[in-house]
């Protein structure tokens, strides 16, 4: 067809030299589409090469610790996508004799493999006449064939998938869809695309009807719920005369599951620290044991796809660890660098001077 020999022409000549572009080995192609999902391609880069020299190939990845893997992915959020690409890499050492599998069913048993990450493995990798459907390909298509649903319903995305299916190359699958993806990435972007130099301009919908800045339409997303964290750095000196904090790692179904934080008060509101320090919590940590207020921050404002949190750090001096929990761990500031911790609690520690050594 037309559309997807274009397509694959035009990015034999405009493709950008990414390292994953090198190879056919499905871990790697893997590792990058996972890395690359809510992340761009400018900071997932250095994550990809740092997670790859770590973590060569599948056995390296098994075998490694969930601390380990976390501390890799540090600062790149979505911190599940971390914890079951490592889920799925032990089942593939342990059930599949480390043989990745080369078609998308199969995949899609694997944890955290979803229909996205698949079809993009299967199609590079194994020539499998599947589409890949990301931000990029929604756009391009919406706008080539002025497909009005939005792209963010149900109904978009069926449509968007069944108009792929019918232009995808079924010879060169794999090209196709990294040809349409690049294509979204830099000739058909979201604000002032680059339509006098399109190859596909005359065949547009959204260009022939002037609908291009209009076009994909979506559904106005939720809006972040707000949160109000407080945070206690509770330091005090060891034995030894060595500065040591107290973290433990964060467990259950909320954010940062697996990442290492100091202790926490969750408040509805913002709030004075004089209505921290009457609240119930605040006295299960401490239970009235002697300690000193060196300071409390000014607010921290970390914004997450769905959350927007408010933070404050009170830097605690204080004889004993705090209480409520088993789980604290004693750590000296000359560690705290190996521990995957959230970046908003990272961003804290490097502006306390000598707490925490840069990478």
């Amino acid at each position: 067809m037309e559309i997807s020999s274009t397509l694959i022409n035009w990015y034999s000549q405009n493709k950008r030299d990414l390292p994953w572009r090198a190879t056919s080995d499905p871990y790697i192609i893997w590792v990058s589409e996972v890395i690359l999902q809510q992340t761009r391609v400018d900071q997932g880069m250095e994550y990809f090469n740092k997670f790859i020299s770590m973590f060569p190939d599948v056995f390296s990845l098994a075998q490694a610790s969930e601390q380990e893997v976390l501390k890799q992915w540090q600062g790149l959020g979505y911190y599940s996508r971390a914890r079951n690409m490592h889920a799925a890499a032990k089942t593939i050492v342990e059930e599949l004799q480390g043989i990745f599998p080369d078609k998308s069913e199969e995949m899609l048993k694997l944890k955290g493999i979803g229909p996205y990450t698949a079809s993009a493995v299967a199609s590079i990798c194994f020539a499998e006449p599947i589409p890949v459907v990301d931000g990029n390909v929604m756009r391009v298509i919406a706008r080539l064939f002025g497909i009005t649903l939005a792209v963010n319903s149900s109904e978009g995305q069926k449509a968007i998938y069944k108009t792929c299916s019918l232009i995808i190359d079924r010879k060169h699958p794999g090209e196709f869809n990294q040809a349409i993806m690049e294509f979204g990435a830099i000739q058909c972007v979201p604000h002032k695309p680059a339509c006098i130099s399109c190859p596909l301009r005359y065949r547009c919908e959204a260009y022939r009807t002037g609908k291009v800045e209009d076009l994909p339409l979506k559904t106005k997303p939720a809006k972040p719920k707000t949160r109000y964290f407080n945070y206690l750095a509770v330091v005090h000196d060891d034995k030894d005369g060595d500065k040591v904090i107290y973290i433990k790692k964060r467990t259950g179904r909320d954010i940062w599951k697996g990442l290492y934080e100091l202790p926490l008060i969750e408040m509805a509101t913002a709030s004075e620290p004089g209505e921290l320090y009457g609240s119930q919590e605040w006295k299960a940590i401490f239970r009235q044991k002697p300690l000193e207020i060196v300071e409390w921050s000014n607010e921290y404002k970390h914004q997450l796809s769905h959350q927007t949190i408010h933070a404050r750090f009170f830097y605690i001096r204080a004889e004993n660890p705090p209480q409520g929990s088993d789980s604290w761990q004693r750590v000296k500031f000359s560690r705290l660098h190996e521990f995957p911790i959230p970046r908003l609690i990272e961003r804290y520690f490097k502006h306390q001077v000598g707490w925490f050594p840069p990478r």
